[in-house]
């Protein structure tokens, strides 16, 4: 049961940042679209709804332990996309810790893909 617990807690402390920067975006959708657009991505608009969608819906998944592993899949993904085109410049150090803690955020949803979400969770009710 205890390791059930520590999973429980991790997937928490994964989601809180998706949830928040998700909720974050929506309610400045423009701006973050503007922000996109100046990293040269592509279909700005679009690329900040599915961004939203992504850190949004996946982080309230990874919380509540639903369709874990897909979902864990997509967000390790994603935390080394968003590495690759957010954070990488080197020169600048808080650019260098945020591409790190891409990677260490992708390693542990590698992690829960691979272990699953524990027993409290929607998956191991359905289960």
């Amino acid at each position: 049961m205890q390791q059930n617990a520590v999973v429980l807690v991790g997937r928490i402390l994964l989601s809180i940042i998706f949830i928040t920067a998700g909720y974050g975006k929506l309610t400045a959708f423009g701006g973050t679209a503007g922000y996109f657009g100046s990293l040269g991505l592509p279909v700005p608009t679009l690329t900040t709804a599915i961004v939203i969608v992504v850190e949004l819906i996946g982080g309230l998944a990874i919380l509540a332990g639903a369709f874990t592993r897909p979902v864990a899949y997509v967000l390790a993904l994603f935390c080394v996309a968003s590495a690759l085109v957010a954070h990488f410049d080197f020169a600048d150090q808080a650019q260098s810790i945020n591409f790190m803690k891409n990677l260490a955020m992708a390693g542990g949803f590698l992690v829960l893909a691979a272990f699953g979400p524990g027993a409290l969770s929607v998956d191991a009710r359905r289960a």
